[in-house]
């Protein structure tokens, strides 16, 4: 289970190429004859842009959510998933390349192979209304998943979309998370062992941070500068913001690591602003941790990155 680690790895910062995996289904433009075929209602969204492209408004978050149905159904079997109103709508594409590189990370102590099947398990930190990472990690590879979440109604909309989607029934487990100031503790057992764990962390400070940036990416999503904030990927308080926003949550992840680090080959979280960084791996570093890798990933214009680590 453990990882050994040289000197030379030690505190070691790798960069991949800020592009799409090259295993991830969802390159080049969406094939939208394929898409609406399988949820029809999507076709209602459709639009053709100024390069004579077939799209949707991604700022409007209906024709997101649509979008999302019709990619779950056509490329990883998940026919039924729906989320409450305001709840976070993920970009699949992106999710997905968090699985694909944390699924390398494993394959480089397994001889070059991905191990795959429900002997790989791992913890989604925040698993949300969407339950994304499982939906796409069970279909891909077949791991086994547990899900955390403070929020006992985004907990219940996963529940239901493992009900639905019997493929997945027994792979995924839930539990709540009812101290919102951990992380870790609380919902460890003494006899749980993970792989690696993942995370979405809260990007934003305050309810209103929250707003002014989701201001900002509507306005750059439709070209419009007089455009009213609407959240188009959704999100409720405890998905948006928390106390210390993004860094302080995973400042927060590294000190209960130390804690928990016999069970846990690898440690990891999403990183969507990149000033934050420099100073996670200086934490990193203040606590001699061995191992630590950045992975840069870009979706169109949307760039985020990958901290792991491991002991």
């Amino acid at each position: 289970m453990k990882d050994k680690w040289t000197s030379s790895q030690k505190n070691k910062v790798v960069k991949e190429k800020a592009t799409l995996h090259p295993r991830n289904k969802h390159q080049g433009h969406y094939d939208f004859t394929i898409l609406c075929n399988a949820c029809p209602d999507l076709k209602q969204f459709l639009s053709v842009n100024e390069y004579k492209i077939e799209t949707i408004d991604f700022s409007d978050p209906q024709a997101v959510k649509w979008l999302n149905r019709a990619l779950l159904k056509t490329q990883y079997g998940i026919s039924n998933w729906n989320i409450p109103k305001n709840y976070l709508c993920p970009p699949i594409p992106g999710r997905a390349d968090y699985l694909h590189y944390m699924a390398d990370l494993l394959a480089e102590k397994n001889g070059g192979v991905i191990p795959t099947g429900n002997k790989i398990s791992v913890l989604d930190i925040g698993i949300g209304a969407n339950c994304v990472f499982p939906m796409i990690g069970t279909s891909e590879y077949g791991w086994r998943f547990v899900g955390s979440d403070i929020d006992e109604e985004a907990l219940k909309s996963a529940a239901k979309i493992i009900e639905t989607n019997p493929q997945m029934t027994d792979l995924v487990e839930l539990r709540l998370q009812k101290a919102p100031d951990s992380i870790l503790n609380g919902i460890l057992s003494p006899t749980d062992h993970f792989d690696f764990c993942m995370c979405n962390p809260p990007f934003h400070r305050s309810e209103v941070d929250a707003k002014n940036a989701n201001q900002k990416k509507v306005r750059n999503l439709t070209q419009d500068k007089g455009a009213k904030a609407q959240l188009n990927f959704g999100g409720v308080d405890a998905e948006l913001y928390c106390k210390g926003g993004e860094m302080g949550f995973i400042q927060n992840m590294i000190t209960e690591s130390i804690i928990y680090k016999d069970q846990f080959r690898y440690f990891s979280s999403l990183v969507s602003k990149g000033e934050h960084v420099k100073p996670l791996l200086n934490s990193l570093n203040y606590f001699e941790i061995p191992f630590t890798k950045t992975i840069e990933m870009s979706q169109g214009n949307k760039k985020s990155r990958i901290l792991i680590w491991g002991f």
